[in-house]
């Protein structure tokens, strides 16, 4: 009866084992372990263009403060919300498991960074604007409502 149990709870073991997140074949470990120019190669060309040109002093001043916040909380806590106004900002493997707060010209939407963003632009994840929900069509929408009395 034992023996049944355990092999029920070791079926059920294997059949939980979720999928390891990869990035072109990269494991998360792997790519923290990256220096700007390995990361570089891996990526896509615009992202590639705008690191080798080197990462000026706001991107580095918003990853010392994701590094700062995440190195303040203890684990399995999300770290306080970064706010930011750099939308173009890349994201980069260092900033996975952070909180940020991207500007998006009226508020700051809070987007936290998963291992699936990496190469992405941060203001991929905050839109400017509402997306619209069309209804019915109003009074003028078409040539044929000119006929529809008012009254």
């Amino acid at each position: 009866m034992a023996d049944m149990d355990t092999e029920r709870l070791n079926e059920l073991k294997k059949k939980r084992q979720f999928k390891k997140f990869t990035y072109r074949g990269l494991e998360l470990e792997a790519l923290l372990d990256l220096s700007n120019e390995q990361l570089a190669d891996i990526l896509p060309a615009r992202p590639r263009r705008r690191l080798q040109r080197g990462l000026k002093r706001k991107p580095m001043a918003l990853i010392r403060k994701l590094r700062k916040a995440k190195k303040d909380v203890g684990f399995n806590e999300k770290p306080p919300v970064v706010k930011t106004h750099l939308r173009n900002m890349i994201i980069v493997p260092e900033m996975i498991g952070s909180v940020v707060g991207v500007y998006n010209g009226k508020l700051f939407n809070t987007v936290e960074i998963k291992g699936e963003m990496v190469g992405h632009y941060l203001g991929e994840f905050s839109l400017t604007y509402h997306p619209v929900k069309h209804g019915r069509p109003g009074i003028g929408a078409t040539h044929s409502s000119r006929f529809i009395p008012l009254k």
